[in-house]
């Protein structure tokens, strides 16, 4: 029963560690995330979040969360269940799936893949299949999710995030 509860522990400060390097990320539709609360199972939630950024929680119904960052979802969710629910309600959450990027232009195999933490431009090409032989690397574009409109200048190491859209152009000779 100790090392149960010992590996428990263990795992979730191991959660807790990712999660605080991902503080910042915020949660965008096509992102799945998990909601567990420590003792309840029965509040356990697995959601991908859609166009209108809600998932419905139990008791609470729907919660929007596109915007949010992790420990504020957490927030929420505990907030939401005391004092009505449970008396001191321990909120773990975390995206187990993050919406994709896009990649497009000189690219072996363009479309979206799969983001990663800390992704770069050099990785998102691998997974697109590699450069074709037209492609530069000194023309590429990063659009942003945010400011789809903007595109900004970027290199092999410039790093992407969840929704993001590459776009590498031609060289000339």
């Amino acid at each position: 029963m100790k090392v149960k509860i010992l590996i428990g522990l263990i795992l979730l400060l191991s959660f807790g560690s990712f999660a605080n390097n991902s503080k910042d990320y915020i949660l965008g539709a096509g992102d799945k995330i998990e909601i567990k609360v420590f003792g309840q199972p029965d509040l356990d939630v697995i959601s991908l979040l859609g166009n209108s950024g809600d998932i419905n929680y139990p008791f609470l119904g729907k919660v929007r969360l596109v915007g949010l960052n992790i420990a504020q979802v957490e927030q929420i969710i505990s907030e939401g269940l005391q004092p009505d629910y449970l008396v001191d309600p321990n909120v773990y959450a975390q995206v187990i799936e993050y919406r994709p990027f896009y990649i497009h232009g000189e690219v072996k195999k363009p479309g979206g893949y799969p983001y990663q933490p800390a992704m770069t431009v050099n990785q998102a090409i691998a997974l697109a299949g590699g450069l074709t032989e037209r492609a530069s690397v000194d023309k590429i574009y990063i659009f942003k999710e945010q400011t789809k409109q903007q595109q900004q200048k970027g290199s092999l190491n410039s790093q992407i995030a969840a929704g993001d859209t590459i776009k590498i152009e031609q060289r000339l000779f």
